[in-house]
């Protein structure tokens, strides 16, 4: 009986400790499920975190992206409203010197060659001397490796004198390869010096072509933004001292389209404010003037001779017609302007438009819709068949020279061409013309009216009492114009006196295209050497 209490208490205790064991088990797997459960949980709660985290730096990175393009465009409306403030910040003269270029000699690559290898030693050569026993017993063996050591020294030394040869040989060859490539690079930088010595030497003593290549570069070298043509025609007429430019202008899209951008994150999208139209005008307008007014400046700082007296500007676009879709060039900006009206602004300060309209200068009315102007001077008028006086070929032309004829015949040649142009023309009786040497009538309604011209056949530039004459004959004449035609050209004070008043000036380029144009004559102009101007106009000095 004790042994059965005792195998049942025994197996009572088993079981108390198996289901302790089990207890102990089932804590232990709970306890493993709630640490697991824990560790998923912050598992994911740090993948939320994560992908919070990266949302918002996307988010940022494209809040970034869309402040970068503000930036930009607000960079680009920067540039195109300073165009004109840009360039009073530097002086646009060329130094002639800054023009040439060093000259371009090769570097010297060889310098190894320079340097000699030293030559052999003769106890490099030499066995060690004997020692002990050697002394007595191996003297032979010693002569022996004394004489091969000789033998090889000879060798060496051999060898060394044929390496040296060698090196000098290639050092003589080199150093006169990189002489005469020295040679060559130091005479084509003098040859570019020299050039330039001689453009500078035309440009200071007034050479047409240097003038104008001069100006040409003047405007080249102008740094404008991106989107801006840089195009130009220019010409030089040394004999009223003005140089005219025909400039092209950028299109409207110079203006950026877009106002501003906006990073909607709900739809991860960029969109764009587009800029209203009227903006976009009024900016483009301003560029226009801007161009215009710059141009201007910069022909007339840079002008180191005092070459120019006058400025005529016309900005043109190259563009298509969105109406019937063909390339056009509408003139959008004219003025022509004097160095001493010029002188008296203050570009610093002065608004471009409004400085246009003190200037007299046509613009366009609505530049963005391609609205042209007249020019003042068309760029074809500038013709190059002005023959100067120093042409030795002009004895060959078989053109008519204007100088050639007769006082009337120049006159009755006028009166034909305005005839032909389209105005009811009559020439004066000479004796008795009051200063008028055709009168015409411009057929128009509202913008005709009774013309006035006098023609002068002049070798020098005409004076400025000429065109005081002719506007005091068109006032008592009571002409709503007058025309003044020469065979020469104008001077400073003559554009100055002419400006804001109906008077309009023909100088012997602009005559020689308008007759080739409208009256189909190829003439020129080419005083005979005893020429002499009427002394009753004695013509302005040329500064």
């Amino acid at each position: 009986m004790a042994r059965r209490r005792s195998y049942t208490s025994t197996f009572a205790q088993r079981q108390r400790e198996a289901a302790r064991a089990q207890a102990a088990q089932v804590r232990a797997q709970a306890a493993a499920r709630r640490e697991a459960e824990r560790a998923q949980a912050a598992y994911l709660r740090a993948q939320a975190a994560d992908e919070k985290e990266r949302k918002r730096l996307y988010a940022e990175s494209r809040a970034a992206e869309v402040a970068a393009r503000n930036d930009d465009l607000e960079a680009e409306i920067a540039a195109l409203q300073d165009l004109l403030a840009v360039t009073l910040r530097v002086n646009d003269q060329i130094i002639f010197s800054s023009l040439k270029k060093p000259a371009a000699v090769p570097p010297w690559r060889h310098a190894q060659l320079e340097h000699a290898e030293p030559p052999p030693v003769p106890d490099a050569f030499r066995p060690a001397p004997p020692a002990g026993l050697s002394k007595i017993f191996g003297k032979s063996k010693y002569e022996q490796a004394l004489e091969e050591g000789r033998v090889r020294y000879e060798g060496a030394v051999r060898d060394h004198a044929a390496r040296e040869q060698q090196r000098t040989a290639a050092l003589a060859k080199t150093r006169a390869e990189w002489r005469a490539a020295a040679d060559a690079a130091e005479a084509e930088a003098q040859e570019q010096h020299a050039e330039i010595d001689a453009f500078e030497a035309d440009y200071r003593q007034g050479v047409q072509d240097a003038i104008a290549a001069y100006c040409s570069m003047v405007l080249e070298t102008s740094q404008y933004p991106k989107g801006f043509p840089q195009r130009f025609k220019l010409a030089y007429v040394p004999e009223s001292r003005q140089v005219v430019t025909e400039y092209e202008l950028p299109t409207v899209a110079v203006v950026p389209a877009v106002k501003a951008y906006r990073y909607v994150k709900t739809s991860d999208t960029i969109t764009e404010t587009p800029r209203p139209q009227t903006q976009i005008k009024g900016l483009y307008a301003s560029v226009v003037a801007q161009v215009a007014i710059r141009t201007v400046h910069e022909l007339l700082e840079a002008d180191a001779g005092e070459h120019i007296d006058t400025v005529v500007f016309n900005g043109v676009v190259d563009t298509t017609d969105p109406g019937s879709g063909r390339r056009v060039r509408p003139c959008l900006v004219t003025v022509r302007t004097t160095r001493d009206a010029f002188g008296e602004l203050d570009l610093a300060h002065v608004e471009p438009l409004a400085c246009l309209k003190h200037l007299s200068a046509g613009v366009s009315k609505s530049p963005s819709e391609l609205v042209p102007v007249r020019p003042v001077l068309e760029f074809s008028m500038v013709d190059p068949r002005f023959v100067a006086e120093s042409d030795a070929l002009s004895e060959l032309d078989q053109r008519p020279n204007l100088m050639d004829l007769s006082p009337t015949e120049f006159e009755a040649l006028i009166q034909n061409l305005f005839t032909k142009m389209g105005l009811e023309a009559r020439q004066t009786r000479p004796s008795r013309d009051g200063g008028v040497d055709c009168v015409a009538w411009d057929p128009r309604p509202i913008f005709g009216g009774k013309v006035v011209i006098q023609a002068k056949r002049y070798k020098h530039t005409v004076g400025v009492s000429a065109v005081r004459d002719l506007f005091g004959t068109l006032q008592n004449e009571g002409a709503s114009k007058g025309i003044l035609v020469t065979t020469s050209g104008y001077g400073q004070a003559s554009f100055d006196f002419a400006q804001n008043k109906p008077i309009e000036l023909i100088d012997g380029s602009n005559l020689l295209y308008l007759l080739a144009e409208h009256a189909g004559i190829e003439a020129k102009i080419v005083p005979p050497d005893d020429w002499k101007d009427p002394v009753a106009d004695t013509p302005e000095p040329t500064l």
